[in-house]
């Protein structure tokens, strides 16, 4: 099989690469890009360790074909510091000791970002359903929904 030429953007920056027609997002991210924040934890789409986004949708990168972002923007967990300084999700995580073995993080922080995004003041019980589809093994998930919180809180200004 000939490889297909992918013209994208992720995280701003206008990227081109090659890929076999099998060739998943995820595996194109970390093993081309270097791109590593994205976590295979299931290959299936039940973990959300591998969550970006993808024209603004949060998707399993695991389940997304890497021809299928031509043209596309994508998000990684990468491109939410800006530089040194990190996003407010990423500090109120640390700030919330909210981590452990970090393998889930990278996918929590994609998705409460687009969750934000979406609705800078949702209720507890929103956070909980958005991010259901993240399965973290170690912290359980209560310190992650008070820091999710707690940054939109301090990015609406409360």
């Amino acid at each position: 099989m000939s490889k297909i030429h992918v013209t994208t953007n992720i995280n701003g920056d206008a990227v081109e690469y090659l890929c076999e027609p099998q060739e998943t997002l995820l595996d194109v991210l970390r093993n081309q890009l270097n791109m590593t924040g994205a976590k295979e934890g299931c290959g299936s789409g039940d973990c959300g360790a591998c969550s970006v986004t993808l024209d603004g949708r949060l998707v399993c990168s695991c389940l997304v074909l890497a021809a299928e972002a031509e043209g596309k923007e994508v998000s990684t967990v990468e491109g939410m510091a800006d530089g040194e300084e990190l996003h407010p999700l990423q500090a109120k995580i640390l700030e919330h000791a909210a981590l452990q073995c970090g393998v889930c993080i990278p996918g929590i922080l994609v998705a409460a970002k687009a969750l934000l995004e979406k609705n800078p003041d949702p209720t507890e019980t929103e956070v909980r359903y958005w991010l259901a589809g993240n399965l973290c093994r170690c912290t359980g998930y209560d310190k992650i929904i008070a820091a999710v919180m707690d940054a939109a809180a301090e990015m609406r200004g409360a």
